[in-house]
Formats: C-alpha cells, structure tokens, sequence
C-alpha cells in the first residue's frame, strides 16, 4: 500500500535529483570513465590514514566539542592570519563542519526569512538555491558573462534593494574554473558597504589556483569579513572529499547565530578525523596542491588538444570546461548522455547549474585523476 498523500504539498516541488547523482549512476551503469562528480580517483596520503587510526586506537571516538576541537580550530585561526591578515578567534569565530554543504546551509538557513532576497551568481553550484528556497527567500539570480564568466558589477549593484539579505560568492568557481580577482572583491565591497547585507563566500578550492592567478578571500577585505561568512572544506584541500569535513569562519555575532542551527543539525563532527586533520596541518602546509592540480590540468588540455572540444581553461578548482559546439548541436543534457551510452566518458553538462536550463554547449569534467584515467578519457574524447 503507497504511503503518499497527494494533499502533502512538497517544499521544493520541482527541484529533482542533483545532477552529480544522476550522471554518476549513469556513469556506473554504462561502466563509464567517470569525469563527473568532482572526487579525485587517487588515495590521500598513507600518513592521514595513520593519524585517523592513531587517534582512534587512543580512545578518541566520543563527541567533540559543538565547535570543534581546539586544535583544528586553533590551526585554521593561525593560517588566515598568516594567509590573508585576517584575524578569527577560534572560540568564538571558527567552527566546524559535516563539509561545506552543512556549513553553506546551515549559514542560509540561520539568516535567510520569509520575504528575503538572495543574489547568486549562475551557473551556480545547485546547492543554493533551494536551500534559499527552503528558508521562504526569493533566489535573484546574476548570469556572468561567457567565455570568462565575468561579472558586471554595476548590474549587480542594481539588483540591490532593502530586501537584499545575502549575497553569495564562490571562488574559485565551481563549476566554471573562474576566480574573482581583487577588482571584482573592491567592488563587492563597495557594494555591501553600510548596507545591512551579508555576504557568503564559498571558498572550497581556495588551494587550487593556477597560471600565477591569486585566491582573493573574502576574509582579506574587512568590509566584507565584518559581515560575512567564508567556507572552507577538508575534503577537497586532501583529497578526501568522503570524509566531509569543512569549517566556517564569520565574526562573532554571526557565528552565534550559525551555532544555534549547527547544534541542532550535526552537534559534532568526526572527532578522530578532526584530530588526524590538525595534526597533518601543523606538519604540512598546502602550498603544493596549486601546482600539482595545475599539472594535472594542463595534462588534461595537452591531451585533447587534438579533439574538436574547445576548452576554457580553468583558473581555479579541479573541473575544466569543454565547449563542444564544433561536434554537435544536441543540449548539453542530452549531449552528456550521448558520451555516456555511446562512449563510455561521463561528464556534467552546465545547463544544470541555470535556473533556466541555459544551453551554451559546455560540459564540465574533473580532472583530479590518476594519469592512467586522464589518459583513458582523453583519448576517448579525441575520437568523438
């Protein structure tokens, strides 16, 4: 007998599968070079994993604390501040997450009302908007323009009215590979300036910037960091994406209200996780993972440079977008399904990432691969 009550009105009745679930599954089902969803398909490092296990063997298997522990909190505070002058007080500033997506959440759902405007900037990562949604806001949607996904910040400063509640940023972008460059943060900057607006910065990738570009946090522009929240994740930074554990930073009387939902959706995070991570960044520190991605990246672009796929290079992240109006004029939906079935090499079309399902004959795919799978995929694309 079917539960399901025609008269129970859904919340968000059109939004469907994500598309990282659908294509991979497809993926799966063809048995196809997976360049979808954006995991890398190689193992952390051994020394992350014997820091886990050592902290599990030591009884460190209980709760941590709501915000953290100490130690990773007291990690990050020391790195923004070397990183970007920044200063966060780990007590009261820094928490962390189940991964960004807990923390982008959670940060909307705490502020964003009835009646409320959110301005994105699409394509957008697709966690956004509903959650907006979710929270009664109205989602204002900003599309950058191609080929470089620029902004226009002029027109978004038109878009701003007494209902603008947030604004939400993402660099480097997923899924375009572009990052903001400090004439786009002076700008945000200007914008948000004595207006009772918070800004969400969506900084996952800060750690994969190329070709001598720079990562402009948010955190570094005061008038922005005294009335925004920027988001980190663990899971891309060391290639362990499963382990979903992120961080938020705001100043103090947002961070308040953040921890108020926070306890409530996750209490705690991994605790022996949490201690493996703090220790492997007071050894480590990040500097290398720009140029080993860029190399990766640019192995990608050497090898299908011989296809008819026309590429954008990606300025960060670890995604690369393909233009394939020289092959086909099928939409992107369509298109990717096409590569699947037909090709066996699953990727992510861009018309997802648009409210409107905007096709301009792009795909995403991710290249945070072993060399034997770039090899693989690339070679199948230069056959199409």
């Amino acid at each position: 007998m079917s539960l399901y009550n025609s008269s129970i009105a859904p919340k968000l009745p059109k939004v469907e599968t994500s598309v990282f679930a659908v294509m991979s599954q497809m993926a799966a089902d063809y048995n196809a070079v997976n360049l979808s969803q954006g995991f890398p398909d190689f193992e952390i490092p051994e020394e992350l994993i014997g820091l886990v296990h050592k902290h599990m063997q030591e009884g460190r298997n209980q709760y941590a604390p709501m915000k953290g522990i100490k130690r990773l909190r007291d990690a990050i505070s020391l790195r923004y501040s070397s990183a970007y002058n920044a200063e966060y007080d780990a007590e009261d500033e820094i928490t962390i997450t189940a991964g960004a997506t807990q923390a982008i959440y959670t940060a909307i759902s705490a502020f964003v009302r009835e009646d409320d405007e959110v301005i994105i900037f699409e394509p957008a990562y697709d966690l956004y908007a509903p959650a907006i949604r979710m929270n009664g806001g109205t989602v204002k949607y900003y599309s950058m323009t191609l080929p470089d996904f620029s902004i226009n910040w002029k027109e978004v400063n038109r878009m701003v009215n007494g209902n603008t509640r947030m604004i939400i940023i993402n660099t480097p972008h997923n899924p375009s590979g572009s990052v903001l460059s400090d004439y786009d943060m002076r700008q945000l900057e200007k914008i948000v300036e004595g207006r009772d607006i918070i800004v969400l910065s969506d900084e996952v990738y800060e750690h994969l910037i190329y070709d001598g570009h720079q990562h402009h946090s948010a955190a570094a522009y005061p008038e922005i960091a005294s009335r925004c929240f920027v988001m980190g994740s663990f899971g891309k930074t060391l290639h362990a994406t499963g382990w979903k554990v992120g961080y938020a930073l705001a100043p103090a009387y947002l961070m308040k209200e953040f921890r108020k939902l926070h306890q409530f959706v996750v209490f705690a995070v991994n605790t022996p996780v949490q201690h493996a991570i703090a220790d492997y960044l007071e050894r480590h520190d990040l500097s290398g993972l720009s140029p080993f991605y860029q190399q990766k990246r640019d192995y990608f672009l050497e090898k299908i440079a011989a296809s008819r796929f026309k590429p954008i290079p990606a300025k960060g992240t670890y995604f690369q977008v393909l233009d394939y109006s020289e092959i086909s004029d099928m939409p992107e939906a369509e298109f990717a399904e096409h590569l699947i079935k037909n090709y066996g090499i699953a990727a992510i079309p861009m018309s997802p990432f648009y409210h409107q399902k905007t096709n301009h004959n792009q795909l995403r795919f991710c290249f945070a691969k072993k060399t034997e799978t770039i090899d693989k995929a690339t070679s199948i694309l230069c056959r199409i």
